[in-house]
């Protein structure tokens, strides 16, 4: 089995890499094919540059309700609905309102608070889920 040469450009960027993981950073630069594609930063860092970043548990919105929100130009609580893959009779009936009040709720962007503990119920989520 032939084994492979090593460059002398690869030698150097290897020792490049060496003298550089000797010395204390806070920033890892990930490339791909020589091209810088990622910067990692600690935890701490991130949430001083982007603070209104930091992770709630609680509020947490998945990318596919994002996605639905921004493909389908609706609120928060149509999107969930779809991406639970619930009918407007379901969430309704759980709701304990009419269908037609539903899809109403689901063309307003300014639902009353009352209205959206009704829908995060009827959904298993909070209201905090439900709003921008």
């Amino acid at each position: 089995m032939a084994q492979k040469s090593t460059s002398a450009a690869e030698i150097v960027h290897i020792e490049e890499v060496k003298r550089e993981m000797k010395e204390p950073t806070n920033v890892q630069i990930i490339e791909q094919n020589g091209i810088p594609v990622f910067a990692v930063i600690p935890y701490d860092e991130y949430l001083q540059a982007f603070p209104c970043m930091e992770a709630d548990d609680d509020t947490l919105i998945p990318h596919e309700v994002v996605s639905i929100l921004v493909d389908q130009d609706c609120n928060l609580a149509r999107a969930w609905r779809l991406h639970l893959g619930l009918t407007q009779k379901d969430v309704a009936s759980r709701a304990g309102i009419s269908q037609a009040a539903l899809s109403q709720m689901e063309k307003s962007d300014n639902l009353r608070t009352s209205t959206l503990e009704k829908l995060a119920n009827a959904m298993n989520l909070t209201v905090e889920q439900l709003t921008d």
